[in-house]
């Protein structure tokens, strides 16, 4: 089952993206929302791509989730979810490879916004395998709209090396607000990692 799921993801991830609209509402109880409600909203807007094409990475964290959201464990894999230190993270082993999703947010210097972040990844012994469509997607959300909206103006354009033949990699925060940033080659096997500071708005390099 593990193993066709695995080759079902790989396939569906060389074809197209999760389509979401623009603007995603948050829902929320409470005077503000949690990493489980960013979730939800970022899960639940997941639709039919463009090329009729469900992407089977994310429908299998959005599955996870339905199951949280009614107090049972998923199916397969492991889903970790941290509401204080505002931390999401499901993976899913098939021998050697190690597939993860992460989600967090920080809150913005200005008070007024907030950055959500969607990060997916691969590894297999321990290592980075980069995929066509994995990578991390940032939406910043606003305090008084209740939605949030897809940003490349984050900082991590600084990231990405120049040198052929490297894949970039990242790892959200579970605590503290810094983000990793992880450089592997696949000619040499050389790995090189990265602090970013996260300075209130933007991720410095």
């Amino acid at each position: 089952m593990k193993r066709i799921f695995f080759a079902v993801v790989m396939a569906c991830c060389t074809l197209a993206l999760v389509a979401q609209n623009d603007a995603i509402r948050v829902n929320y109880k409470g005077a503000r929302p949690t990493i489980s409600d960013f979730a939800w909203a970022y899960l639940s807007d997941a639709v039919i791509d463009d090329d009729g094409c469900f992407d089977e990475s994310t429908n299998a964290i959005k599955q996870a989730w339905i199951r949280h959201r009614k107090g049972l464990a998923p199916e397969q894999g492991k889903l970790t979810v941290d509401e204080k230190n505002g931390y999401v993270l499901y993976e899913i082993h098939d021998g050697e490879h190690l597939l993860i999703w992460e989600m967090c947010y920080w809150n913005e210097a200005d008070g007024k916004h907030k950055l959500f972040a969607y990060n997916v990844a691969l590894y297999t012994n321990g290592k980075y395998s980069a995929g066509q469509y994995d990578g991390i997607t940032f939406y910043r959300y606003n305090n008084a709209t209740k939605t949030m909206t897809p940003t490349s103006d984050v900082g991590i354009e600084e990231a990405y090396p120049t040198e052929m033949g490297a894949s970039t990699s990242f790892t959200l925060p579970r605590t503290g607000k810094d983000l990793v940033v992880t450089w592997t080659w696949s000619d040499t096997g050389k790995v090189k990692k990265h602090t970013m500071k996260w300075n209130g708005r933007r991720f410095s390099f």
